[in-house]
């Protein structure tokens, strides 16, 4: 579920593309193999390392930032395609993490629904008129993602619907407002899924 954000962000060679809150880069790296020209902002030094070792791995390259993403201010902005995985409750990976439920508390997930609108917000102001955002969360309530979409038109962002076709074997994970919506109960037979949200804009 978590490579699904960047494959449905379809970026092409060549294409300035923005990783917000990147670390530890697994959809970096899927951009950068894409041919993207890409810019990876981290805020966590620690984290932004791992990023470094997990490209520098895998002969991947991108330019990384130490930043928070919410106030970076680039020198050359107007990117092609921004993708924005959040940070978030992570309730949609309970089943692995199943401490998460005893970390948080009852007022976490509106303060991160908070977090994500401002860096939507940011995310909208980097990209160019046509440009691409996709923005993503690992969490099941509903605050937390298709909340969002209310947000999209006063940033300038109208949603892109995601299709079908770009699903393969995952098209009951297509909302009918065209989002994406994976569970843990999806693929059952498979292991399951962690369940992530996304949806997919483009700049005005």
């Amino acid at each position: 579920a978590a490579a699904l954000p960047a494959r449905l962000l379809g970026v092409r060679p060549g294409e300035r593309v923005a990783d917000l809150c990147a670390a530890p880069g697994g959809k970096t790296a899927q951009l950068a193999a894409a041919g993207a020209q890409v810019v990876a902002v981290e805020r966590d030094p620690r984290r932004l390392a791992r990023l470094r070792e997990n490209l520098a791995r895998l002969k991947l390259s991108a330019e990384l930032v130490e930043a928070d993403a919410s106030g970076w201010s680039p020198a050359e902005a107007g990117f092609d395609a921004v993708l924005l995985d959040a940070p978030c409750t992570a309730t949609g990976i309970i089943r692995r993490h199943p401490d998460i439920p005893h970390l948080k508390r009852p007022g976490d997930v509106g303060q991160m629904a908070e977090t994500q609108a401002r860096l939507m917000a940011q995310a909208a102001r980097l990209l160019r008129p046509g440009g691409r955002l996709v923005m993503a969360t690992c969490s099941l309530q509903p605050e937390e993602g298709e909340a969002h979409l209310a947000r999209a038109a006063a940033l300038g962002l109208v949603p892109e619907p995601i299709r079908a076709d770009e699903l393969p074997g995952l098209e009951q994970a297509l909302t009918a407002r065209s989002t994406l919506r994976t569970r843990p109960d999806m693929w059952a037979e498979r292991g399951g899924l962690d369940g992530f949200f996304a949806a997919r804009f483009v700049r005005t």
